[in-house]
């Protein structure tokens, strides 16, 4: 089989820890996809404004914002007035999206302690340690 290349092969690594944590999700009943689970977990247990969202999570606003579409809409989160500015919407978990989100903060780490069994400590220190490195490659 030929070299699929460095960008394939981390392309394909993401989609296989995409697939185990939709598995641990749906193990655990949550009903949410990777990608929403990993925006819920953004949210402070205060409230966290949609600009602050799109930087924790290095989107876009408008992608944030349809991040939060969906999980408002599937009554996961709500948005109200900012007090300190009129203009601006504090994004706050209801009580369905705080218990969803433990339970997708417990699938995550599950599958994060998986994939340690699976290569070791050192390997995983120096996989991070490289990710890191080529991430930076753009700075």
């Amino acid at each position: 089989m030929p070299d699929p290349g460095l960008a394939r092969a981390l392309l394909e690594a993401f989609r296989a820890v995409d697939a185990e944590i939709q598995s641990a999700l749906e193990d655990r009943g949550v009903d949410l996809s990777p990608g929403h689970a990993r925006g819920i977990l953004l949210v402070d247990r205060t409230g966290t404004r949609l600009s602050e969202l799109a930087h924790r999570a290095q989107v876009t606003k408008q992608a944030m914002m349809q991040v939060l579409d969906d999980l408002e809409s599937n009554g996961y989160v709500r948005r109200t007035a900012d007090p300190t500015d009129s203009r601006a919407k504090i994004v706050k978990l209801t009580a369905k999206g705080l218990r969803q989100r433990a339970a997708a903060r417990r699938a995550l780490a599950s599958v994060d302690q998986a994939i340690r069994r699976s290569l070791g400590d050192r390997r995983i220190d120096a996989l991070q340690s490289t990710l890191q490195d080529l991430a930076s490659i753009r700075e």
